[in-house]
């Protein structure tokens, strides 16, 4: 049996795309956290300290995609990953990076999905 937290449709500005003119615009992203972790503990207690603070894991998904600046969606999404992972306890974490609008008229999203977990790290 695996638990996740869900955290979806979070959007945040992000120095995203190849060139440097595009980064400089940081135009907003959509993205989709899938956390894999024990709730059981949470579940039995109904205490914020037996789970994983939303606004924590949020901040994360902010500080990596707002102050880092990325090439690619594919990096802000490992990126991403590899935050929570090295500030949680956590087992997996699947990532959703969209990119609104990257060809005006013609695509509504262009994006990514990765899976990471701890091995990962290493």
């Amino acid at each position: 049996m695996e638990d996740v937290i869900l955290l979806e449709g979070i959007q945040v500005p992000a120095a995203l795309g190849v060139t440097a003119a595009e980064r400089r615009m940081r135009r907003p992203v959509t993205l989709d956290l899938e956390v894999a972790c024990d709730l059981r503990p949470a579940g039995r207690t109904d205490h914020i300290r037996s789970t994983f603070h939303y606004k924590r894991i949020y901040e994360i998904v902010e500080d990596v995609a707002s102050n880092q600046e990325h090439k690619l969606v594919e990096a802000l999404g490992a990126r991403i990953a590899a935050a929570v992972l090295g500030k949680f306890d956590v087992d997996r974490v699947t990532v959703t990076v969209r990119k609104p609008k990257p060809i005006s008229g013609v695509l509504e999203y262009a994006g990514i999905r990765i899976t990471r977990t701890r091995e990962d790290l290493a």
